[in-house]
This record gives structure tokens, C-alpha cells and sequence, in this order.
């Protein structure tokens, strides 16, 4: 078989929705063909792009890889001879979108691009929130997802609006083989011993409220790692058994890796949206908080440790 791009939607599909038979419902297919149709693309391909489980589908590292390949294609191909209506020309409006280092984001710029086909969007990776905050004020960009923490608000002047997409616990990364393995949710001080995997200091609080989470639980981190990049880099390296980490409540675990909530949910973390008050008519800005917040919602009905933890202590818990 040749690749097509309704192969590579098919294999979005089944990421987005985390189930061969929900993508198959999305899709309007038959669960049966849906599952015959990925696995023709697997034999095709040569190695796993899923690991089935109970609840549904998860990637494999080399199936994250062929993902992001297959979005790229498809914006590529989603692309061509596209035009505004009533114009010769290229698209009639332009948006500079600057992000962190957000989940959010491929979901967001996703539905932006259905929701705003006019729209010419192009996306600057910027890690330290205050710089995103800076770029908004010196109008280098004109929008932005951010991250803070409770009580450590991103400070801004008047020509940016600040949106609260949502505010999340931070959960733990181990490797699959921990001790704490079988363990609901996990002790900060239980890890005291651990070496850390921790991002720099992101101009926002961080990694400031990791490390006075660990003074409230008695003790200083023995080793800590500064690594700033790619997810299933560090993801690999936790499942070698080289450290844990502090990580985002939507994340995907690879196989030799397990999350684990936090007892007392010691951290939290806000995902914000903002936007260069000039720059952005007001429905525009509604379509990009409604565009993040409908993306944050998928990727938290994907992820069992998140859904698990909020049916136990949602209501309870968030500050």
C-alpha cells in the first residue's frame, strides 16, 4: 500500500480521540474497519504506532513521532491553493501566536485553522512566560498560551488581556519499575531521595514553587537535573530510571513510564491565554479561548490519572 493523507487522518483521529472506536464514530466508520485500516498502516510502517489497552489506545514513541509528521503533512496539504474569499491574494489576516511549553498548543492550532481558515497563523516556541508577556507588550506578537501559578500571576500593563484557560495539578513522572509503582498518589516527600528532572526558571514562578513544595515536605531535592526539551526525551530517560519529574496532568506516559498524583496537591499550574489588546478584534479572541479551552478539555478526557484524580478530589482540592 501507498500512504494517503485519509490514512494519516486516520491516524490523527485514533490519537485525538485515544480510542480506535471513538475515532471510528468521529470518523463514520466501522470499529472493525477502523482497527483493519491501522493496522494495515502498522504493517505498512513496520513497527507499533499504538499499544492497545483497556481504556483505549496509547502512542508509542515512534508512533509520537510519525504523529507529528502526519499533522505536519496535513496542515501542508490543508494548506494549498487556500485563499480568503473575494481576495486574489494570500490569506487578509495575519496572527503571530508565541507558546510555552503547552499541551494545548497542536489542539488549539488545530481547531484555530478550521474555526479561522482566513487566518494566516504562524507559531513561536518562547519558553520563559515573562518573555511571552514582553513580546505581547512590545507587539512582536500578537497572541499567546503562557503558564503561572496560583498567587504568582503573570504581571502585565494594560495593552495585554490575560484569560485563564484552566488551572491544573502537577502530577509526578517515575519510571514504570519505582517502588511506588502500586501507590494511588505519591508523597513529595516519598521522592526525597530522587533525582529531579526540572525545567529553568520560567519567569513565572518556577522552578521556585518546586522547590519551596519541598521545603513544606521537609526536605531539599538530593540531585536535580536542568533539562529543558523535548517530552519523550525526558520521558525516555525516567523510564531508564535516571530521575522523576514534575509533569503536566494531561501527559501521555510512554510505555516504562507512570503518573502519579501528588498527596495534598502541593502544586498547581495555570494555562493562560493572552493577547495584545490592539492587536486582536474581540471574536478573534473569543474563537482562541474557546479554541484552547476545547482542546484542553480532549486532552484531559484522554488522560485516565487526570479524570481519576478529579472524580476523588476536583471539588476539594482546587485552590
Amino acid at each position: 500500500m501507498e500512504l494517503e493523507l485519509r490514512h494519516l487522518r486516520v491516524l490523527c483521529a485514533i490519537a485525538d480521540a485515544g480510542s480506535v472506536g471513538r475515532a471510528a464514530s468521529e470518523l463514520g466508520y466501522s470499529q472493525p474497519a477502523m482497527s483493519s485500516q491501522l493496522r494495515r498502516i502498522e504493517r505498512h510502517l513496520g513497527d507499533p504506532l499504538f499499544e492497545r489497552k483497556t481504556s483505549g489506545v496509547e502512542l508509542t514513541p515512534y508512533g509520537a513521532e510519525v504523529l507529528a509528521q502526519a499533522r505536519d503533512v496535513l496542515a501542508r496539504a490543508d494548506a494549498i491553493g487556500r485563499r480568503p474569499a473575494g481576495s486574489a491574494a494570500g490569506p487578509h489576516r495575519a496572527l503571530r501566536l508565541a507558546a510555552t511549553n503547552s499541551p494545548v498548543l497542536p489542539g488549539m492550532v488545530a481547531r484555530l485553522r478550521n474555526r479561522l481558515p482566513d487566518v494566516a497563523l504562524t507559531v513561536s516556541s518562547v519558553y520563559p512566560s515573562s518573555e511571552i508577556v514582553r513580546l505581547l507588550e512590545d507587539g512582536a506578537v500578537d497572541a499567546a498560551i503562557a503558564a503561572d501559578y496560583p498567587g504568582r500571576e503573570l504581571r502585565h500593563s494594560a495593552a495585554v488581556v490575560l484569560r485563564g484557560i484552566v488551572t491544573e495539578p502537577s502530577f509526578v513522572a517515575l519510571p514504570a519499575r519505582h517502588r511506588l509503582r502500586d501507590s494511588v498518589d505519591v508523597g513529595l516527600a516519598d521522592l526525597a531521595d530522587s533525582a529531579w528532572f526540572v525545567t529553568p526558571d520560567d519567569g513565572a514562578g518556577w522552578p521556585g514553587v518546586f522547590y519551596a513544595a519541598c521545603r513544606s515536605a521537609g526536605f531539599t531535592p538530593a540531585a536535580v537535573h536542568e533539562f529543558l526539551g523535548d517530552q519523550l526525551q525526558l520521558q525516555s530517560m525516567i523510564a531508564e530510571g535516571l530521575g522523576v519529574a514534575v509533569v503536566q496532568a494531561t501527559l501521555r506516559p510512554i510505555p516504562g513510564v507512570i503518573v502519579k498524583p501528588l498527596i495534598g496537591t502541593p502544586l498547581w499550574c495555570r494555562y493562560v491565554l493572552a493577547w495584545r489588546r490592539e492587536s486582536v478584534a474581540a471574536e478573534i479572541a473569543e474563537t482562541l479561548v474557546g479554541s484552547a479551552s476545547a482542546a484542553y478539555r480532549a486532552l484531559s478526557a484522554q488522560s485516565p490519572h487526570l479524570r481519576t484524580w478529579a472524580s476523588r478530589t476536583w471539588s476539594a482540592a482546587r485552590p
